[in-house]
């Protein structure tokens, strides 16, 4: 009677502690890493633009009509050659230029950060907007805003993913449920339908200096011909010294 009540007891004492471990106080075996923790590439920190192409479209705004180089069709042109920067401010339109699509391309400064282990936030000065890459749990249908819904994932190379080895890689994003802006600052429209993908690099120089690289596709059934591809330049600067944030506007 005394040996089987003794083997009880250890049998009770090991399920308990096999529970506890399990259990409340500790997190599942084998719980995959977080999107933060699997990052081939460090995103974080401030960028600065480096306007090296397009200077005269980017840096000021074009007149009317001044849209070379975007695949617009028919419908888009006429709607580009009636601009007029007084009804967008009339109607509470100053930020028309500054949603994703079209802020990218522009004079500003990123400021990236981890909100959360699955969520990058993105700050610009340039307009004072932010954007949120979900790499988890992405909101399904959220309400149409100026840098829309954008989802994102890791693209790896070499060990990745736990497999050993160096990691190495770029993250791509995919920008939805956009409300409809414009590309360029002068009334070259994008529309509610438009997909807006990027694809983020970073590069490093022998002498540390590091560079954000972002190759974006813009692509608009409504309004282009065909998908508007580019790619933008940003420099890491060493903190937010010169961060300098402005509202949106409609005109400069």
């Amino acid at each position: 009677m005394a040996y089987r009540f003794a083997l009880v007891a250890l049998l009770f004492a090991l399920t308990t502690a096999t529970g506890v471990a399990q259990g409340r106080g500790a997190p599942p075996q084998g719980a995959p890493p977080t999107p933060r923790a699997q990052a081939p590439i460090d995103l974080t920190g401030y960028w600065v633009a480096i306007i090296s192409e397009d200077w005269r479209w980017r840096m000021i705004t074009p007149s009317r009509g001044d849209f070379p180089s975007i695949p617009l069709n028919l419908a888009a042109q006429k709607i580009a050659e009636a601009w007029d920067p007084a009804k967008d401010e009339a109607a509470g339109q100053q930020c028309k230029a500054y949603g994703a699509p079209g802020l990218m391309r522009g004079p500003t400064r990123l400021h990236i950060t981890w909100l959360d282990d699955d969520t990058l936030k993105l700050e610009t000065d340039y307009g004072m907007q932010t954007r949120l890459f979900e790499f988890r749990n992405a909101p399904p249908n959220p309400t149409p805003s100026w840098q829309g819904r954008s989802t994102a994932q890791w693209m790896f190379a070499g060990g990745g993913r736990g497999r050993g080895g160096p990691r190495f890689g770029a993250m791509k994003s995919v920008t939805t449920n956009l409300r409809p802006g414009y590309l360029r600052k002068n009334g070259v429209p994008y529309s509610e339908r438009t997909i807006y993908t990027e694809t983020w690099d970073v590069h490093t120089e022998t002498n540390g200096d590091k560079y954000l690289l972002i190759t974006d596709t813009v692509d608009d059934p409504t309004y282009l011909q065909t998908p508007w591809i580019t790619s933008n330049h940003f420099k890491r600067e060493p903190d937010g010294s010169k961060w300098n944030p402005e509202p949106c506007d409609a005109r400069f």
